[in-house]
C-alpha cells in the first residue's frame, strides 16, 4: 500500500491509498513509485489501480481536477490544474431528438467550469502523471505526442519546474502555442517534416533508454488512464447514475478503456447503478486502424504499411487520432473494453466532423477541437440513423475545445524545436544529442 505521507503543496495533501493489479493474471502488488508492468510476467497486459477508497468522495471545485484525487494515484498535487466540466444539453439534445443528453467538456469554457488553458482533456493526464511522481525522482520526463498531450505536459511541466523532453512531429508543432512563455526545464525535438506520430513515438523509445531518462509510459501508466477517467467521473456525479451509452473519438482509445475502468469503479462503489456504458469510439476517414480491426473481429491489428498509414494520416482533420500501434490487442486494452461493454467502433469524414463542429458552436455556444468533432458527427449519425435510443443517458465526451476563443483573447507563444530528427535516425546520435540539451 502506498504510504500516507502528507504533502503541502497548493493543498494539504494526503497520499492516496491503493494497490496495482495485472488485467491478464490478475495478481495484486505494489507500486514501487513508477511501476508501468506487472513484475515477473511475459504476457502483454495493462496494469489497473485498485483503491482502497471504494466510494468516491467528490472534493469542491477548489480543487481542479484533484476534487477526484481518492481515484487518482497521486503522490502530491500539482497548481493550475481543472477538472472536466459536465451539464445537460438544450441545443444539440434538441437538434437530435435525444432526452438526456449529457455533455462532458474539457477544454475552455469559463462559464461552465471549464478552465483548462491547452483546451484540452490531455491536461487530465498531465495533472494526474505528474502527480503520481515522488519527490525523489528526478529523472526527465519523456512524452511522445501528435500535439495535444505534449502541450499539456508542458505547460503542467513549466508551471511545477518538472524537467521534461517532449516529442513531436514536425507537422505538428504548430499545436505546442502557450499563454507565456515556458520554463527552460521544458525541451522539444520532432521528427522532420512528412512523419507521424509513431515516428515521434520512436524518438522518445531512445531517449527514454537513456540514464537519466524515464518513459512517460503511454497507456501503460495508471495515473494517465485515471486522468482521463476523470471525464467519467464528472459525468456520473454529475448526472447521478452511469450513462447508457458514451461517446469518444479516439485514436489510442486510452480514453475509452479509462472510462471502461471508471464505470467499473461507479459499479463497485454502488451508488450510480450496475450498468456498463456502451462504448460507442470513432475514428477519422480515412485513418481506419481500430475500426478495420474491430469489424474484422480481430484482437490483433490489421497490417498496415508505413507509407500508406502517412498518406492517411496527412487526410485526417483530427491529427490527434493518427494512433498506428494503440494499445487494442493487449490484455485490458481497447478491444477488451469494447467487447465488454457491447460497443462499438464508428468513422466519420471530414466534411461530417466539420458540419458537427458547426452544429455544436450554433447550439451549445463553444468551438470544438476537430477530433471532439468527429465523436460529435458520429452522435449525429447515430441518432439521426435509428442506432440509440431517443430516452438513454447519453455522454458525449468532448475532449478539446474552446480553443479559438483562447487565442482571441491571449497572446501566444510558441515552443521550438530544439532539434528536429530524420526518419529511422541514429542511435547513437540522437542519444549524444539530446543529452546534450540537458547538461
Amino acid at each position: 500500500m502506498v504510504s500516507s505521507k502528507r504533502i503541502t503543496m497548493n493543498k494539504t495533501f494526503t497520499r492516496t491509498s491503493y494497490r496495482l493489479q495485472s488485467v491478464k493474471s490478475g495478481k495484486i502488488f505494489s507500486d514501487k513509485g513508477w511501476t508501468l508492468d506487472a513484475p515477473g510476467e511475459t504476457e502483454p497486459s495493462l496494469i489497473r489501480a485498485l483503491y482502497e477508497k471504494k466510494q468516491i468522495d467528490v472534493k469542491d471545485n477548489s480543487w481542479g481536477l484533484y476534487k477526484f484525487s481518492d481515484w487518482l494515484p497521486l503522490s502530491r498535487t500539482l497548481k493550475g490544474s481543472s477538472a472536466p466540466a459536465t451539464y445537460k444539453s438544450e441545443g444539440l439534445a434538441k437538434a437530435l431528438g435525444l432526452k438526456n443528453l449529457w455533455i462532458t467538456f474539457s477544454g475552455y469554457w469559463p462559464e461552465k467550469g471549464a478552465n483548462m488553458t491547452t483546451c484540452s482533456f490531455k491536461e487530465t493526464e498531465a495533472f494526474s502523471v505528474c502527480g503520481r511522481m515522488t519527490s525523489d525522482m528526478n529523472e526527465v520526463l519523456v512524452v511522445a505526442s501528435a500535439g495535444n498531450t505534449s502541450r499539456s505536459f508542458a505547460e503542467v511541466c513549466s508551471e511545477n519546474n518538472i524537467p521534461l523532453l517532449v516529442c513531436v512531429p514536425e507537422d505538428n508543432i504548430g499545436a505546442l502555442w502557450f499563454d507565456e512563455p515556458l520554463n527552460d526545464c521544458v525541451k522539444l525535438i520532432c521528427s522532420r517534416s512528412g512523419s507521424d506520430y509513431f515516428d515521434a513515438i520512436h524518438l522518445s523509445n531512445i531517449v527514454a533508454g537513456m540514464e537519466g531518462f524515464i518513459p512517460e509510459g503511454g497507456a501503460k501508466n495508471v495515473a494517465r488512464r485515471d486522468g482521463m477517467g476523470t471525464t467519467v467521473l464528472s459525468a456520473v456525479t454529475a448526472i447521478g447514475k452511469i450513462p447508457d451509452y458514451y461517446f469518444q473519438a479516439v485514436g489510442s482509445g486510452t480514453g475509452a478503456i479509462a472510462a471502461w475502468e471508471a464505470n467499473m469503479r461507479f459499479i463497485e462503489d454502488g451508488r450510480f447503478g450496475k450498468n456498463k456504458m456502451k462504448l460507442m469510439v470513432s475514428q477519422n476517414v480515412p485513418f481506419l486502424p481500430i475500426y478495420d480491426a474491430w469489424k474484422a473481429g480481430s484482437r490483433a491489428m490489421l497490417p498496415l504499411d508505413e507509407t500508406t498509414a502517412r498518406k492517411q494520416v496527412e487526410g485526417i482533420d483530427a491529427k490527434v487520432l493518427s494512433n498506428r500501434k494503440p494499445p487494442y490487442p493487449i490484455a485490458g486494452g481497447l478491444f477488451d473494453a469494447l467487447s465488454d461493454t457491447g460497443g462499438d467502433v464508428l468513422v466519420a469524414t471530414n466534411e461530417q466532423a466539420r458540419a458537427a463542429a458547426q452544429l455544436f458552436e450554433e447550439t451549445e455556444g463553444s468551438d470544438i477541437h476537430p477530433a471532439a468533432a468527429v465523436a460529435t458527427a458520429t452522435l449525429i449519425n447515430a441518432a439521426q440513423n435509428g442506432e440509440i435510443d431517443k430516452d438513454a443517458t447519453i455522454m458525449l465526451n468532448i475532449t478539446g475545445g474552446g480553443e479559438d476563443r483562447f487565442k482571441a483573447e491571449k497572446e501566444l507563444f510558441y515552443l521550438k524545436p530544439d532539434l528536429v530528427f530524420d526518419f529511422n535516425p541514429d542511435v547513437s546520435e540522437v542519444k549524444r544529442k539530446v543529452a546534450s540539451l540537458f547538461k
